[in-house]
């Protein structure tokens, strides 16, 4: 249900910048227990801040720093219950506790990432995983269609 509606909110969108600026705002909305919900884009594997939803945070990020970095090098989902227990992790918000970061993959190299931060530890699921990374396929799609 959640997935038929967030795909329904972005099928019309005709600009990259208002369907990452909805998808924030609607992960934001639909998902309990979050503090920061954002994207970061690739841009000579350096992050650079885009559409989110929270507190002002970090303007870039090397692929080689914190979590996010992590994510890109790995090219896979990355969860952390407890960001404390990261070494290199990024603390933008004090509040932030644990941390999911699902990368954006197009043509096999990095568009950006999906960062997700909670202000509680072991905040996110498998089934949390499943789901966003469905949304990020799902929004893959999109992008590609604006190229």
């Amino acid at each position: 249900m959640l997935l038929k509606q967030y795909s329904a909110l972005i099928a019309n969108d005709e600009k990259i910048f208002t369907t990452l600026a909805n998808t924030s705002a609607f992960i934001y909305q639909n998902f309990e227990h979050l503090n920061w919900v954002g994207f970061y884009l690739n841009e000579n594997n350096i992050l650079y801040l885009h559409a989110f939803q929270g507190k002002v945070a970090c303007t870039k990020i090397p692929f080689d720093r914190g979590v996010c970095g992590f994510a890109c090098r790995a090219k896979q989902t990355v969860i952390v219950d407890d960001v404390h227990s990261f070494a290199d992790h990024i603390a933008c918000d004090s509040a932030s506790q644990s941390e999911i970061v699902i990368p954006i993959i197009i043509n096999n190299e990095i568009f950006g990432v999906l960062d997700i931060d909670a202000p509680i530890t072991k905040r996110f699921s498998k089934e949390d995983k499943e789901v966003l990374e469905e949304l990020v396929k799902i929004l893959s799609n999109k992008i590609q269609s604006y190229k």
